[in-house]
């Protein structure tokens, strides 16, 4: 793995001029703070920053020291806890994407036109993956367009196909190759059609050309924000416009006064902590009765009640309900981490080095499931009955000392490895090329 330093960092950018950089994404805090951590990154490497994104994220962005753009000037923001209420309520990946444009669908001619302006003096558009067609307005506007993928799976190659989709071995390797190939063009296709017609009155209205190669080539340049060492998959046969960065992790202010309250309750020791981010519990007094009833009175457990908005009433002192604090802060205090498995929980907990358990809810959180197994740190629990299982998982997972020890082991991988600034460089030569490329003088007709 090719590894860059930040003094490297600093020396690649020393060879480029400061760029203007305009970040977008949205969606939830695992979609906006990946792109936090690459807009500082950017900013120490002594380029211009700005970052496209709903108000709800403008305190976080500007603590980054990045300048807030508002995405929409309109007060009818969506509200996100609905929409990701919506979104889980869709079983399939394609259906649950096309929740995520319809929610964003009204919204795009305004989004569109402020991003457009804050393009129009930029040097590079970098897009969450999730809105590849925010690539017509860079084009628009002549400007250089990278995405940034939060999961690997999503990274097209003939070794293997797209996530869920069948390819038998006893296909034979040369046959399989082709029919992956297949599968990935298909793949495209569908989603390319879903989205666009999904939004078909919102895209016409913002003159924007829809979604084109969803997977393919969403961008000249894909920025994948996950370990190298640990998630490429393997085989030569991966796009060369798909670069592995690394994580880019952000993370909420440290509270001290939630530091002091946890010590007190956990004695010094490391509890199981449970979270489920930013995922919606339809009904969560029915659930919340449920783990109560099972879990033991003399087990210690902090509960991050997140969106799914548990509230433990008196009589559970064995329980601690935290709200929002940095994964950082909260993780140090864990002896596991139970959790839903979205991409930034996930990159948290391998960095805190302790093993976890996944109940997977929605999207890519299987997939990061699986992963989590592959690498030996944990496993899955369906999460049709996880109240009344956990107990059980904890004692299973507690007895294997090998979770705990290959947890240890990733984290100190991890330790060796600098996404932001790794991913700065891949950009900065990303746009000295394109730059290059534009530079060069057209042979004129004969």
């Amino acid at each position: 793995m090719v590894m860059v330093r930040p003094r490297v960092a600093r020396a690649l950018s020393a060879a480029l001029p400061a760029m203007r950089v305009i970040l977008t994404s949205h969606g939830s805090t695992g979609d906006i703070y990946p792109l936090i951590a690459l807009g500082r990154a950017l900013l120490r490497a002594g380029h211009t920053v700005g970052y496209v994104a709903l108000p709800a994220f403008q305190r976080e962005i500007e603590r980054a020291g990045i300048t807030f753009i508002p995405a929409m000037t309109s007060q009818a923001h969506p509200d996100l806890r609905y929409w990701m209420g919506r979104l889980m309520a869709r079983r399939t990946p394609l259906g649950q994407l096309l929740e995520v444009y319809r929610a964003f669908g009204q919204h795009l001619p305004e989004t569109a036109a402020i991003l457009e302006r804050a393009v129009a003096a930029a040097d590079l558009l970098v897009s969450s993956y999730l809105f590849p067609l925010n690539r017509g307005v860079a084009d628009r506007q002549g400007v250089p367009f990278a995405t940034f993928a939060f999961a690997h799976h999503v990274v097209p190659s003939p070794d293997y196909p797209p996530e869920r989709m069948p390819s038998p071995a006893w296909l034979g390797p040369n046959v399989r190759r082709t029919w992956n190939r297949w599968l990935w063009r298909t793949a495209d296709r569908v989603a390319d059609a879903l989205v666009n017609r999904a939004i078909a009155g919102p895209l016409r209205a913002a003159g924007l050309p829809g979604a084109r190669g969803f997977f393919s080539t969403p961008a000249d340049c894909v920025l994948v924000g996950v370990s190298e060492s640990l998630m490429r998959p393997a085989g030569a046969g991966l796009d060369p416009r798909f670069h592995f960065s690394g994580y880019c992790r952000w993370q909420s202010a440290v509270e001290p006064a939630i530091d002091a309250e946890l010590q007190t309750f956990t004695g010094g020791d490391r509890v199981p902590v449970l979270t489920f981010g930013s995922m919606v519990d339809h009904d969560p007094t029915a659930t919340l009765r449920r783990f109560l009833e099972a879990w033991p009175r003399d087990r210690r457990i902090i509960l991050q009640h997140g969106w799914t908005r548990f509230e433990v009433p008196a009589g559970h002192p064995q329980i601690r309900v935290v709200g929002k604090v940095s994964h950082d802060q909260l993780f140090a205090h864990a002896s596991v981490v139970i959790h839903h498995g979205g991409a930034g929980t996930t990159a948290s907990a391998l960095h805190a080095g302790v093993p976890q358990i996944i109940v997977p809810h929605i999207a890519d959180q299987a997939f990061f499931g699986r992963e989590i197994e592959r690498l030996g740190c944990g496993f899955r629990l369906p999460r049709r009955r996880w109240p009344e299982r956990i107990a059980g998982a904890l004692d299973r997972l507690e007895a294997d000392p090998g979770a705990a020890r290959r947890a240890s082991e990733v984290r100190i991988q991890l330790q060796q490895e600098d996404g932001p600034a790794r991913a700065v460089a891949i950009l900065e030569r990303f746009v000295a090329e394109q730059r290059r490329s534009r530079a060069k003088p057209t042979s004129p007709p004969r």
